[in-house]
């Protein structure tokens, strides 16, 4: 499978195929879905079409359905950081969360969401994270350090 990076049309010298940054971003938000029980998500991504195929491709090779996803098609990493964080408020109505058991509001950790993932957890009852979200409470977890962070989502929630 190609790199996120070869996707993104971004070369970098960090970019080093599946072990590279954005892998480890993957990994960590399949680890969080994993760890809060998802068997079924919806997503939203800034990527073009092709890459949040590719990321939806890896959270079903981990045994999670994905039921609906929306592509922002940014073509540009720089534009994707500009993003207003509430934004994805918004933008999740949009999605079908019918038979979900969880909805990711980021796909992406470049993508500023974290003030989104508590209004759109208490607007539809179900758990949301965000690959930010999903980086910081691995990280936390390795260094031994509390993750019960109230107000920030499911899995900041202490209960895991």
């Amino acid at each position: 499978m190609p790199s996120f990076r070869r996707l993104r049309g971004a070369a970098s010298p960090a970019d080093d195929g599946e072990r590279g940054a954005r892998s480890r971003s993957d990994k960590c938000r399949r680890t969080g879905l994993k760890i809060i029980g998802a068997k079924k998500v919806s997503l939203l991504a800034p990527y073009m079409k092709p890459l949040t195929k590719l990321v939806i491709d890896y959270i079903e090779h981990e045994g999670i359905e994905v039921v609906d996803s929306i592509s922002l098609e940014i073509p540009d990493n720089l534009e994707v950081g500009r993003q207003d964080p509430m934004a994805p408020v918004e933008i999740t109505k949009k999605l079908n969360t019918a038979n979900v058991d969880a909805i990711v509001c980021s796909a992406c950790v470049q993508m500023p969401s974290l003030p989104s993932v508590q209004p759109i957890e208490d607007r539809t009852g179900l758990p949301v994270i965000s690959s930010s979200v999903a980086t910081t409470y691995q990280m936390l977890k390795k260094l031994g350090l509390p993750t019960g962070i109230p107000g920030y989502g499911a899995l900041f929630s202490g209960k895991y």
